[in-house]
């Protein structure tokens, strides 16, 4: 259910942040217990990415689910847009603090770097409190007959959908340009320094490409709350404008070949384009996926997408400590990956398998 998951989930949150702020003063055990703390962090990543499907059907109506998923799902990344903003305002970067020539400054930098794991730690024992105070696991009564109904085994879950042409389709659709983007915007200061941009700068794009992302996201689940058996073709657009957004970012980079305008203007629209169509993707994938697998629970057919979606990106900056020189080869995954996702779905044949029951037993 979803009370304890979530209770479970926090309370890893909650010592992950705690074993990050730990004053010991040997480095070798301090790095040992940040390392314990991003570990435990990432052991509840799951449940904050894929409990959104199954969170929309358990507590919503059909004709809100969508709408229902993209909020649960996006305002999520509005921690990442955060942390795009904390990182740089908060902490100043070594190159802006004379060169580290001092005691003093160094110790500016990690007194600023502890403020902000501090905070962390008090906000999510504020959640945690929170979901401890007041969690109920189901409403009172199903909203749906699809909230009502009995899924599938795990080991028949897991069976069916590695059997599911349809769904490794759409799986791979989801899991390779999210997580090539993903690898990109986390190290987007680095790829923005060869052409003079700074941390800041980039911090600020990274912010706004997820809070675009977050806004049409939920606008587009909402039209398709408003208009069912649309799911596709809405992924054809953002997929569509990705790709456009994707490419008009390579090719400015490479102002020596292509004779692009770069400007901060350019490299703002483009990257924020781009991170607007992907991220908005995001609730839209999700509820492709439980329509097309139904009657597989939602955090099976997600979790099984997302870890597809980390193994893309763990890939990507696997070869990114090889290659980190020049990095015009990293930018061009981008649009090669939007390109094939939207080749994929282009070729997926849709169902909604969930929706049909609801009507249909509804009438």
């Amino acid at each position: 259910g979803l009370r304890v998951t979530v209770l479970l989930t926090s309370s890893l949150m909650v010592l992950g942040a705690g074993l990050r702020c730990v004053p010991v003063s040997d480095l070798e055990i301090r790095k040992k217990l940040i390392h314990g703390g991003q570990l435990l962090n990432g052991l509840a990543g799951p449940t904050v990415m894929n409990a959104a499907p199954f969170l929309s059907t358990t507590w919503f109506s059909p004709d809100e689910r969508a709408t229902a998923t993209a909020i649960a799902s996006l305002l999520n990344y509005l921690g990442s847009a955060a942390a795009f903003l904390v990182g740089p305002l908060v902490v100043p970067p070594p190159n802006g603090t004379a060169h580290l020539v001092s005691l003093s400054n160094t110790q500016h930098i990690k007194d600023r770097i502890e403020a902000v794991l501090y905070a962390e730690f008090g906000m999510v024992s504020l959640i945690f409190s929170a979901a401890l105070a007041y969690f109920p696991s189901r409403p009172p009564f199903p909203p749906s007959v699809a909230a009502a109904s009995q899924r599938l085994s795990y080991r028949r879950s897991f069976c069916r959908l590695l059997s599911n042409f349809r769904f490794l389709m759409i799986a791979l659709a989801y899991a390779i340009p999210l997580g090539v983007f993903s690898g990109w915007s986390g190290v987007l200061d680095l790829i923005l320094t060869p052409i003079h941009v700074s941390q800041v700068d980039a911090g600020w794009i990274g912010f706004w490409s997820i809070v675009g992302g977050c806004v049409v996201g939920i606008a587009m689940a909402r039209f398709a709350d408003f208009i069912r058996g649309m799911l596709k073709f809405i992924l054809l657009l953002l997929l569509s404008g990705a790709t456009l957004a994707s490419t008009w970012f390579t090719l400015t980079c490479l102002t020596t070949v292509t004779h692009l305008p770069l400007t901060t203007a350019t490299l703002y629209t483009s990257c924020i384009l781009l991170g607007i169509f992907l991220n908005s993707s995001v609730p839209i994938f999700f509820e492709l996926f439980v329509e097309t697998v139904y009657p597989v629970p939602e955090g099976i057919s997600c979790g099984v997408v997302t870890f597809l979606s980390n193994v893309f990106m763990g890939v990507l900056l696997f070869f990114l400590t090889f290659y980190h020189t020049e990095f015009s080869w990293f930018n061009w995954c981008l649009p090669g990956s939007c390109l094939l996702s939207l080749l994929l779905i282009l070729c997926f044949r849709e169902s909604y398998d969930r929706l049909y029951l609801d009507v249909v037993v509804s009438v």
